[in-house]
Order: C-alpha cells, then structure tokens, then sequence
C-alpha cells in the first residue's frame, strides 16, 4: 500500500507547470528584482515539496509557497540589511517636465511601491495585482485579516502622498 503522505510528483510537476509563471511573477513584484525573484520561488518550492501531499489535499500550496516567498524576502531584506536609498528628494519638488519627458504611469507606480515597506508592497501587490481579497492576503502574510488591511490601507496613503508630492503644482488663474 503507497504511503499516503508521500508526494506524489507527477502532481507537484503539473501545479508547478501550471502556477510557476503566476509564482515568478509575484516574487518579481514583491522583491522587484528579476535576480532575486527565482531563487525565493525555488526555495519556497524546495520547502514546499517534502509537504506537498498534505499541502495538495489541504488546497493550501498556493498561499504556502506565497507565503514563503514574502517571509523569504523579509528574512533576506533583514539578514542583510539592505537600505533601499531613495533617489534625491531634491528631484521630486515640483518637477516641470514636458510630456514628451513624463514618466511612464507603470514604471512610476512600480518605483513608488518599490519604496514601500516589505510586508505593504506584499499586501499591495496580493490586492490589486492578484485581487485577493482580505481574508486570503491574510493567510499569505501569516496575519490578522485586520492587520493585512491595515498593510493596504497604509500603502494606498503613503502612495497617494507620494503621488501629490511629485505632481507639479497648478496654480489656478482662474480666481
């Protein structure tokens, strides 16, 4: 009689087949670095398959490995200590750029939740990325669903600020 707790991986290698792009992307978008995103999804993976039979018959290995790819850049952001350094805050005062100069929308948003907190750009990207909702985000993130909305909620803020910082102001004429 097999070993009901054995993987099986012809299973694992068709849910890989069919969610790793949808993986390597939100590694992508949660670490920003196309380095680093492949190897949190392989070590996420590494970690999930020795699981796999109780993950699969759960229907919990997609908010596992997620969740192991977030924990994973934290863990790696802190063990580090990297600083992200913001670029010259003396740039961002009302800039007067033409259109032909303007930055594109995606890549300013992306620079913008680049900036973020870990946990808020995880949060961010699970919502309005991958719209999950609340309750699933907060399975991802191993939180309260409270404090996953909480994560969102102070990102939205901190990009709505950042957004009315960097557009240049427009003096009405019409007074």
């Amino acid at each position: 009689m097999p070993d009901e707790d054995a993987a099986d991986p012809r299973d694992f290698a068709a849910w890989l087949a069919a969610r790793g792009p949808g993986l390597q992307r939100f590694a992508y978008l949660v670490t920003g670095s196309a380095n680093d995103a492949p190897d949190l999804v392989q070590e996420a993976l590494s970690k999930a398959y020795p699981r796999w039979a109780e993950l699969a018959r759960r229907g919990t290995a997609e908010a596992y490995v997620r969740r192991s790819i977030v924990n994973a850049n934290i863990s790696g952001w802190r063990k580090n200590r990297r600083l992200v350094s913001v670029d010259d805050p003396e740039q961002y005062v009302a800039p007067q750029q033409s259109a032909s100069d303007a930055v594109d929308d995606a890549d300013e948003a992306w620079r913008l939740c680049a900036e973020l907190p870990a946990k808020q750009r995880a949060a961010v990207v699970l919502r309005f990325y991958e719209d999950l909702s609340f309750p699933q985000i907060a399975v991802i993130l191993d939180c309260p669903e409270a404090t996953a909305r909480s994560y969102v909620h102070r990102a939205v803020r901190t990009l709505r600020e950042r957004l009315s910082e960097s557009e240049p102001s427009h003096e009405s004429s019409h007074e």
